[in-house]
């Protein structure tokens, strides 16, 4: 065995594969990970497997930015009608918390998407594992994507839920200011901004996202380690460093929620436009969170997908052909015009406000009139410093901005969202100006 590669050598039989998996029982997730170490690099997996499904092709779930081994425990049942399931976490993804090579003392930032797909290929051959599913979500769609690219004799089946195949302007613009929230130590901004980035709260009334669960998250991205910060740095600089995802080959489902705001649903079809062999389908009533909003339903489709199945069998499920997948429309929310449109601008430090008149608003951004080269030029000098302000009923309110793009003398901007209370506000305040006749998205493809 190569003398850079170690194993854990309690947890790791010496019969594979089917020896390779411990039986699945209401204690397994209660069980510390195994490990395995590559060149300095730990690998964190977990094994589990129900008996009657034991010699069928393993599930490779690859773990995402947030997720841990906990947040599928209520999935891994259901999957097992499937076939066995692999958990895995490379260094600094997931609940791995490896920010340093144990060897080299070289950050976990050297490890780009494709590099860390390449090691997922170099740890199946290693634990000897011929053939598998996999499945991606999120950043790990984007790893999983890279792995399907590189070792495309390994995989059966592959599954995608959230992912383009390149990042929009938009996009890169919240992902960069939460990254700046958290380094200005604005640490209750960072998380509810985090959270109001993957799910699409002007949705909630469909999506029925858990207050409980929508509050452990914020608990967990607010109360970040040093070691936690580190790791949420060097992946959002993965996924802003990512300027192409490679198509899979094999059979390949892409999914993503009907209402998904982060990796928009016509972004999903896009990529899978490009698949030679896929499935598409939208959850119906989620956003980029479906597995906790709508876990049966997500579950179910897994599974249908996993045994070739017929997926216009599954309940809560929308499948596109591919016609109606390069027919979706690049909109989120309607455009609104409001009543009272004249308002104004102000710095969240100086003494400054800058008129501006409202062309049209909605939840995620808002199309502003300057009315002289003066003030377009004021605002542009503070591209994430200013709020817009709006009236209600209970009196002033402001939304933080980030300035898009210019024409003329207008701007638009995408509204930041570091605050559940305001994101609700805003929420109450366009519904009450809803009234006004709706009007399409422009250029801005958030919004």
């Amino acid at each position: 065995m190569n003398s850079q590669i170690q194993i854990d050598s309690e947890a790791y039989p010496e019969k594979m594969p089917t020896s390779f998996f411990d039986l699945y029982d209401k204690n397994s997730f209660k069980q510390p990970a195994r490990v395995t170490w590559i060149r300095g690099w730990k690998i964190e997996y977990m094994a589990i497997a129900d008996p009657k499904t034991l010699n069928k092709t393993p599930i490779v779930i690859v773990g995402g930015a947030f997720q841990n081994f906990n947040s599928y425990k209520y999935c891994v049942e259901q999957l097992f009608e499937s076939g066995p399931v692999i958990l895995i976490d490379l260094p600094s993804l997931g609940a791995n918390q490896q920010i340093r090579n144990r060897d080299t003392g070289e950050s976990a930032a050297i490890l780009e998407l494709p590099e860390l797909s390449k090691m997922l290929g170099e740890w199946l051959d290693l634990v000897e594992i011929r053939k598998v599913s996999v499945m991606g979500m999120s950043l790990g769609s984007v790893v999983a994507s890279c792995f399907a690219h590189e070792r495309p004799d390994l995989i059966e089946r592959m599954i995608l839920m959230g992912v383009m195949q390149k990042t929009r302007k938009s996009w890169r613009m919240l992902l960069e200011e939460s990254l700046m929230l958290m380094k200005e130590q604005r640490m209750d901004e960072f998380g509810q901004a985090v959270i109001l980035y993957l799910v699409n709260h002007a949705k909630l009334h469909k999506t029925r996202m858990s207050p409980t669960a929508k509050r452990l998250f914020f608990k967990q991205m607010a109360e970040f380690s040093d070691t936690e910060k580190e790791r949420y740095e060097i992946n959002c600089n993965r996924l802003l460093s990512l300027e192409h995802v490679p198509v899979p080959s094999c059979k390949t489902l892409v999914a993503c929620g009907q209402y998904d705001s982060f990796t928009l649903p016509h972004e999903n079809a896009n990529f899978a436009l490009q698949c030679p062999d896929v499935q598409f389908a939208l959850i119906a009533n989620a956003d980029h969170v479906p597995q906790l909003q709508r876990r049966k339903e997500t579950l179910n489709l897994f599974s249908h997908f996993l045994q070739a199945k017929p997926l216009n069998q599954v309940e809560g499920i929308i499948e596109l052909n591919r016609e109606q997948m390069s027919q979706l429309q690049q909109r989120g929310e309607d455009r609104i015009e409001i009543e009272h449109s004249h308002s104004f601008l102000t710095h969240r430090e100086q003494q400054l406000q800058i008129d501006v008149d409202i062309i049209n608003i909605n939840y995620f951004g808002v199309l502003m009139e300057m009315g002289d080269m003066q003030s377009l030029k004021r605002v542009t000098e503070y591209p994430r410093d200013l709020a817009l302000h709006l009236q209600d009923e209970e009196g002033d309110f402001k939304v933080e901005c980030l300035i898009f793009e210019t024409q003329g003398t207008q701007v638009r901007a995408l509204f930041k969202h570091g605050s559940f209370d305001v994101a609700e506000r805003l929420f109450n305040f366009l519904e009450a100006n809803r009234t006004q006749q709706a009007q399409p998205i422009s250029s801005l493809s958030l919004c």
